[in-house]
């Protein structure tokens, strides 16, 4: 039965609803990026039931799970060459940064009937995906428009997913600008001007957004209520829809520091530990890195302390925790966005959903 996720649908509507709103204030859509929950069809279809029509991931098969819903899908970072058949069949949208691969796009959309839509990304600091060449930006999108069965989209950026670089208004208003500039070359305006994540919202709900950016590609504030600029939770979220709940496999008193010379971890650093006295309730539960991330992960009793986990053990200290224990009770854990998706990717966590 363990270890057992539990998906609130409830909750979930909820963040969805007011997210929504709060976007729809300040003109912005929303594209419900689906990534964290591997596409899991009984999960979007809240978001589309909240009245979002866009739908984002980064894998294809996710898109292809979710390819039973009406809603213009995207594939949200730049395709594979080795993927362009499954892209053009499953997504309608796609962020692009290789005008060979957009040509490649057209052979295959004319080769499947179809039309796709391009949206060139701008690199604005983050050096991640994108053009720092903007010029070269309106070039491809020149030739892109040409093409058949492609259509340039418009123009997006992504910020704070590697060097965590900050949204800021000179930022976005470049990119309003590179997207002006675009409509112009190709005669038409471009229909999106995607302006970032999670991480935008805190410039959007301080006034900072331009007009003219129209959609922000959200996840984690969608799912657990967060803004990832400051990381704090928006009035009324939820940030329990995803619990996850894993069962004690062993229950004994053990000092808080081990004993013997301490090397380093698979990754090269070496642990420390905090001298919380000799005698402490230790509990093992059958859960570990495979299924769960212990550093986007706090129990749901805040008594309890996460000690850490290895790939397939959970270590816990419940000495100062609530009610008693034993040896096959469950410990409920409150996942993050990372904990979350590891959980969902694991085969060996069950999933069950409920509607409060």
């Amino acid at each position: 039965m363990y270890p057992l996720l539990t998906i609130n649908l409830g909750h979930l509507r909820e963040n969805v609803r007011t997210m929504k709103r709060l976007c729809g204030e300040h003109g912005i859509r929303i594209t419900g990026i689906t990534k964290c929950f591997t596409g899991d069809p009984e999960i979007a279809r809240i978001y589309l039931e909240e009245g979002l029509e866009i739908l984002g991931d980064s894998r294809g098969d996710n898109l292809e799970r979710l390819s039973g819903l009406e809603a213009e899908k995207w594939l949200i970072r730049p395709p594979m060459l080795s993927e362009i058949e499954r892209l053009v069949r499953f997504a309608d949208v796609s962020l692009n940064s290789e005008i060979a691969v957009i040509r490649a796009i057209s052979e295959e959309a004319v080769r499947q009937g179809r039309k796709h839509k391009v949206v060139l990304m701008a690199d604005l600091g983050d050096i991640r995906e994108g053009y720092i060449d903007y010029e070269e930006l309106k070039r491809t999108a020149v030739e892109a428009e040409k093409l058949p069965n492609v259509e340039v989209g418009g123009v997006g950026v992504n910020l704070t997913c590697f060097s965590f670089i900050q949204h800021d208004t000179e930022k976005l208003l470049k990119l309003t600008s590179i997207a002006d500039d675009v409509s112009e070359a190709i005669g038409r305006k471009v229909e999106y001007v995607s302006g970032g994540n999670s991480a935008a919202l805190d410039l959007m709900l301080r006034g900072g957004i331009p007009a003219g950016v129209n959609n922000l590609r959200l996840g984690e504030s969608l799912l657990f209520g967060k803004e990832r600029a400051r990381y704090q939770y928006l009035p009324g979220t939820h940030k329990d829809v995803f619990m996850l709940q894993c069962e004690i496999v062993e229950l004994k008193e053990k000092p808080s520091l081990p004993w013997g010379t301490v090397g380093v971890d698979s990754y090269g650093r070496r642990p420390e530990f905090t001298d919380r006295g000799p005698k402490r309730l230790k509990a093992v539960c059958a859960l570990g890195k495979q299924d769960f991330d212990p550093e986007t992960t706090v129990p749901a009793d805040p008594k309890m302390i996460l000690l850490g986990a290895s790939s397939d053990h959970l270590m816990l200290d419940l000495t100062d925790a609530d009610g008693e224990f034993h040896v096959g009770d469950p410990i409920t854990l409150q996942l993050g966005y990372f904990s979350t998706m590891r959980a969902f990717t694991s085969d060996f966590v069950k999933k069950v959903y409920i509607d409060s």
